[in-house]
């Protein structure tokens, strides 16, 4: 145990903060295997249950920005007791909802709690652990985030087997009982004297542009929106977009500088992160999904299925860092990011005839590519930041990756529910659902392919360097 582990008061700081990223990241995994269960419990078809996904993630994106500013307006222990009984309430919401509208609503709720988790407990570390101590320090609370997605997959399917569907957000009130009550005894109340302006108008922009644009690619499957609806949500979520934009250029304290864009390795690192995961984030929502509609899996062997791709994540960690080394960033992302979306595509042709070997080493070649690709991406974005820019520069990444992670769900439902429609599915026609799931991979494969033009735009001598902004419970295990 490290020094900064070693005091007493540090060592319950750093297990509350390390316990709150655990739920946070056990939640945004463990529903997957859990959607056919639901939609069958409440009356709708598995085939349209992203927006239980996408309305977390897009909760978590919205507020991300502002948790710094919340923390230092109201103090670190107020905040963060109020995110996990938030949080908490969310989740008996969730269990208690009778129709997919109310478990939306409940969700949005748990991300408002879930988003403040992470950030708010960061700083709190940051703010009582020394400097010097910090790296080691994230680093613990770094591995719940690991677990997290693990256990999260095949929990979630042993829970809708041996109890109900309920259970996977029931699980969250004990945690969070304890974790409230550890929090006002033992959560440093910090806060800063002087309070930074918060840029509300535009937070409001900024927001505004990402749940609208979420809304237009949601809305072309599960809202039932028509295509008119749709364009009309694009153009206002783009115009809102734009017009932070130009808001940012002329504000002395912007929420995020446009001075932050002059930083190649980060603008493209942003921009390739945007739209990689834009494919890449699919995949947990339909992998669980194809197994248990189309090949006749139960939820707990789903769930069982994607430790693979989380065991194979894990374990090509050690090797990322010399690679990137050698190699440099461009050539790694130009060639994982093409493999990435090659193993994607690769889904299309999965059948029930295929070997379970086959179908094992898939998942793991997958699961291995993209957690090279999400540590290669994070480190390139925050590589080059000075740290007077750390610290917006993550919340921006943070940001972004979580858009990101709802956008392709968002997106996948869309591509699938498209592809559904054209093949006319029936609920007795497996043959045809399994061809639909074909065309949806290839598509959101093509997708990800198609990124690999922004990190050719890389500089070919970018190497790994001091990351300023970096730290060892980065985003990037959320991917």
């Amino acid at each position: 145990m490290t020094e900064a582990q070693g005091h007493p008061a540090q060592r319950i700081l750093l297990w509350l903060v390390a316990v709150g990223f655990f739920m946070q990241t056990l939640d945004a995994t463990i529903v997957n295997t859990a959607l056919p269960a639901m939609a069958a419990s409440l009356g709708e078809s598995p085939l349209r249950m992203q927006s239980v996904i996408v309305a977390y993630s897009l909760t978590m994106a919205m507020l991300i920005p502002a948790s710094g500013w919340i923390a230092d307006r109201f103090g670190t222990r107020r905040v963060y007791v109020g995110a996990i009984t938030l949080f908490a309430a969310g989740s008996l919401m969730c269990a208690m909802s009778a129709s997919v509208g109310q478990l939306v609503a409940a969700r949005v709720m748990q991300g408002l709690g879930g988003a403040l988790l992470l950030p708010v407990g960061r700083l709190a570390v940051l703010r009582s652990v020394p400097r010097e101590q910090f790296l080691s320090a994230m680093s613990f609370i770094a591995i719940p985030g690991l677990i997290g997605p693990l256990v999260g997959p095949t929990l979630g399917g042993w829970l809708v087997e041996v109890a109900s569907w309920h259970w996977i957000f029931l699980i969250n009130l004990p945690v969070g009982l304890v974790g409230a009550i550890a929090s006002i005894r033992f959560m440093p109340d910090n806060r800063l004297a002087e309070r930074k302006r918060f840029d509300v108008a535009g937070y409001l922009l900024l927001a505004f542009g990402m749940v609208v644009l979420s809304l237009a690619l949601d809305g072309l499957s599960s809202l039932g929106l028509g295509q008119a609806g749709v364009l009309v949500l694009l153009v206002f979520g783009l115009a809102s977009l734009v017009a932070y934009w130009l808001h940012a250029m002329r504000q002395p304290e912007p929420l995020f500088s446009t001075q932050l864009f002059g930083v190649p390795t980060l603008a493209i690192g942003l921009l390739g992160n945007l739209f990689s995961r834009l494919g890449s984030s699919c995949m947990p929502f339909l992998v669980p999904l194809l197994l248990q509609v189309c090949l006749g899996y139960s939820p707990f062997q789903a769930g069982m299925m994607m430790l693979p791709v989380a065991m194979a994540g894990m374990a090509v960690k050690r090797i990322t860092t010399p690679l990137i080394t050698r190699l440099g960033y461009r050539q790694v992302l130009v060639i994982n990011t093409a493999l990435v979306g090659v193993s994607m595509a690769s889904f299309a042709l999965v059948t029930e005839a295929q070997p379970l070997w086959l179908r094992l080493l898939q998942l793991a070649f997958f699961g291995g590519v993209n957690s090279m690709q999400f540590t290669a991406m994070n480190t390139l974005t925050l590589k080059d930041l000075g740290r007077s820019q750390a610290s917006s520069g993550n919340s921006l990444l943070s940001m972004v990756q979580m858009l990101a992670m709802g956008m392709g769900v968002a997106t996948a439902g869309a591509v699938l529910a498209g592809f559904t429609a054209y093949f006319e599915v029936s609920g007795h026609s497996p043959a045809r659902t399994l061809e639909s799931f074909h065309a949806t991979f290839v598509c959101m494969g093509l997708i990800t392919l198609a990124s690999a033009t922004i990190f050719w735009q890389l500089a070919s001598d970018v190497r790994p360097g001091p990351a300023h902004g970096e730290d060892a419970g980065g985003p990037d295990e959320h991917g």
